[in-house]
């Protein structure tokens, strides 16, 4: 962020506060493939405050949204109790160029291979799954209509489903074919659970996309892809192999940190809904395919030259190993 930014930044704080308003310490933060995030410290009248300023990167994916429905999204999960920084002012192109938001800092760590390793950081690993198991219970607990969040447009059909043709119809067009991740396709489609009623679903709930320090949980960050959905996908995207940093011990299932149960137990205590690992094994399978996709496309990124990037051209790499992992939870014994 160059110091004409901050400048302007300031100006236009000031006018939003009514006071005076420096701000100093401005760092990059690390993270975060689709938008940047800048740590900055806000002194604002007599007030300071440690803040993160998230803006629109140069690059986009199309299924992101805005900074403006972040910040929307923000502040309907932070007015329901859940664990997220709170959303302090959203600004526009006008001001940087681009759209942002201004949220308080968490403090902690995010980075997941660390969090799996680093036993100091949420010490008893149970209760920090358990506590994750109570936000994203918090977080179902909001269902459309919502005025504030119109912008989300409710699934004409089962959320799964359209998945699966949304997948399909963008497979038939590419370039390179997915024999396993196909199979995948049609098992989630004829092994297609009941449809619940629409809650609002954070669609990246998952270690690595939520803050950590000693004593616990202390922000659930990335809502670009929240979705209205079913509750029962947050849970398995959280207990998908994919999303464990390499803990495949069966009792760290939930996020390479803990038990699946005690997820469970988690989320009972504030939906008062107990959740079987057989309703949740469709979504392990479905996130897993839904990975697949996500990193066929942030793939083609680099290899169309739209964003040339090792970690994007990187991430392509791990369909394989998906697709595996696809054919074998869904009943296929691939030779190896």
């Amino acid at each position: 962020m160059s110091p004409e930014d901050i400048a302007r930044l300031e100006h236009w704080l000031a006018g939003k506060t009514g006071e005076q308003v420096t701000i100093g310490a401005v760092k990059a933060l690390s993270g975060g493939a689709i938008q940047e995030n800048w740590a900055a410290d806000i002194q604002c009248g007599d007030e300071l405050i440690e803040a993160v300023i998230r803006c629109d990167a140069p690059s986009a994916v199309g299924d992101s949204l805005s900074r403006t429905q972040e910040f929307a999204l923000l502040k309907a999960a932070y007015a329901v109790g859940v664990t997220v920084p709170g959303p302090l002012w959203q600004g526009d192109a006008a001001v940087l160029g681009r759209d942002f938001f201004i949220m308080r800092r968490a403090a902690g760590t995010a980075a997941g291979h660390k969090l799996v390793r680093d036993k100091t950081l949420g010490a008893d690993r149970e209760a920090l799954v358990r506590q994750v198991g109570r936000e994203m219970a918090r977080i179902h607990s909001i269902r459309p209509p919502r005025d504030d969040l119109a912008f989300l447009t409710p699934p004409a059909v089962h959320p799964a489903l359209l998945f699966v043709q949304e997948s399909r119809d963008f497979l038939d067009q590419y370039h390179s074919a997915f024999p396993g991740l196909e199979w995948g396709l049609r098992w989630l489609e004829t092994h297609l659970p009941p449809q619940e009623p629409l809650c609002l679903v954070h669609r990246d709930f998952r270690t690595g996309n939520y803050m950590v320090n000693e004593q616990g949980l202390t922000a659930v960050l990335d809502w670009e892809f929240t979705a209205w959905s079913q509750p029962l996908e947050d849970l398995g995207w959280f207990c998908a192999r994919c999303w464990r940093f390499g803990q495949l011990d069966d009792a760290l299932a939930a996020g390479g940190l803990g038990s699946r149960e005690a997820l469970f137990d988690g989320y009972r205590e504030v939906s008062g809904r107990q959740v079987t690992a057989e309703e949740i094994y469709y979504w392990e399978v479905f996130a897993h395919a839904r990975w697949a996709m996500i990193a066929i496309k942030q793939g083609e990124r680099h290899i169309s030259g739209q964003e040339p990037s090792l970690e994007l051209a990187l991430t392509a790499h791990i369909v394989p190993e998906l697709e595996l992992h696809i054919l074998a939870m869904t009943g296929l014994k691939p030779d190896r």
